[in-house]
């Protein structure tokens, strides 16, 4: 039940996060925005591993496979992509898009065990509840263009 909480706050966090970078870049741009994030997220995360008394830097040395390190490439244009769509699309219709891509692709990573994750056999109705859930995209955006 905790894991779902947690999920559940990840979520809401990262739509506030895309409004809240968003707003950043119309003062400046997606760049100097996404950079901010970072940067305030790396400073973040030295206070709370002092905070948290876990000194340990070593085990970055030891990561494998290495490809693994480049989580925060991939913020950075997390943060681009999710500013572009809410700014194109509005942030409705650019979250619940990159919800259904997240849950393809986490499924397409566990169906094949990429990157290390543990691999899933293949279920049809998994499939089925992802085209259901892609289905529901569509209609979302259709329903959003007709003002209805």
């Amino acid at each position: 039940m905790v894991g779902f909480l947690i999920a559940i706050l990840s979520g809401a966090l990262m739509s506030i996060q895309g409004v809240f970078n968003t707003e950043v870049t119309k003062s400046s741009s997606i760049w100097v925005a996404a950079g901010f994030v970072q940067i305030t997220a790396f400073v973040t995360c030295l206070v709370m591993w002092f905070a948290t008394g876990r000194p340990e830097l070593r085990g970055l040395f030891h990561v494998e496979p290495k490809i693994a390190l480049l989580g925060g490439v991939i913020g950075a244009f997390i943060t681009y992509t999710v500013v572009r769509s809410m700014s194109t699309l509005g942030v409705a219709k650019a979250e619940i898009t990159i919800v259904i891509a997240q849950i393809a692709a986490a499924y397409i990573i566990e169906l094949f065990g990429l990157f290390g994750s543990k691999k899933v056999d293949f279920s049809w109705m998994k499939l089925l509840g992802i085209a259901v859930a892609i289905a529901g995209v569509f209609i979302f955006n259709l329903c959003g263009n007709k003002n209805g």
